[in-house]
């Protein structure tokens, strides 16, 4: 078999595995057993559906395009709301893009990946999906550090540090963890785990070598677009974008004092 097949023992599975970490969850009181359960259902229904409207667009260049748009947005909106919320959570695509773009742009301008809408989909998706989680897991560590460090933020300002580099100081360090398990993926692939790309071309009958080089392209890749990504999402944070407009460390002590002098 070169392939996982669409049978009645395949649903069987992974129903009880969707069950089982639920259960889990539920016994080891993490608070997600319900988000597994909605989660699971939530992919089977949304893969079935984009298995589908892949069949149908990959062949036209329109259908692509708002494909990948639609991706984008729903990256960047997901992204958004996990680092902040109000009107501040349109700044997340701004990093979203910085690191998908120019990626996409070189694979597919340097005739890397063959420019079709069958390799731009999974190619976009694979990218947005890495930028998305390491734009909100640098953008909530970067609020974080600013939020519980005011304190250090305020002494820097008072050393003369613009507002810009007195909250670079506090928060890059613990924001620029966010590129941490895109390393680790990077560093140990073949070693630990084989991810789904090679798997994918293994499974679709492609050789060993050629399911490598796919496999190292997408993870250098995706490791180029994270790296911008956080980079971008950390310039932002400390430039208070995701503040809704408020200075990085003028909770309401510091902005009292301010407004005191």
């Amino acid at each position: 078999m070169n392939g996982i097949d669409l049978s009645l023992t395949t649903a069987v599975v992974v129903l009880l595995l969707a069950v089982g970490a639920a259960a889990v969850a539920r016994l080891g009181r993490l608070g997600h057993a319900p988000a597994v359960l909605v989660a699971c259902l939530r992919a089977a229904a949304q893969l079935g559906a984009v298995s589908l409207i892949i069949v149908w667009a990959v062949e036209r260049a329109l259908a692509v395009t708002v494909f990948v748009l639609v991706m984008y947005g729903v990256a960047s909106v997901t992204a958004g709301r996990r680092i902040t919320s109000g009107s501040a959570v349109r700044w997340a695509a701004v990093p979203i893009a910085a690191g998908t773009l120019p990626v996409l742009a070189l694979l597919f301008g340097s005739g890397v990946v063959p420019p079709l809408g069958i390799t731009l989909i999974p190619v976009a998706g694979i990218l947005l999906g890495g930028c998305l989680t390491a734009t909100a897991l640098a953008g909530r560590r970067a609020l974080d550090e600013l939020a519980h460090r005011r304190g250090e933020v305020e002494a820097a300002l008072s050393l003369g540090f613009s507002e810009r580099d007195a909250a670079l100081e506090i928060c890059r360090p613990p924001a620029a963890q966010a590129l941490v398990p895109a390393l680790d993926q990077t560093g140990t692939v073949g070693l630990v785990t084989l991810p789904g790309a090679f798997v994918g071309m293994l499974l679709g009958g492609a050789g060993p070598l050629q399911a490598g080089v796919v496999q190292l392209v997408v993870l250098v890749a995706l490791l180029a677009a994270e790296a911008v990504a956080v980079v971008v999402t950390i310039e932002l944070a400390a430039r208070g974008r995701f503040g809704g407009g408020q200075r990085p460390g003028a909770g309401p002590s510091g902005g009292a004092r301010r407004a005191n002098r």
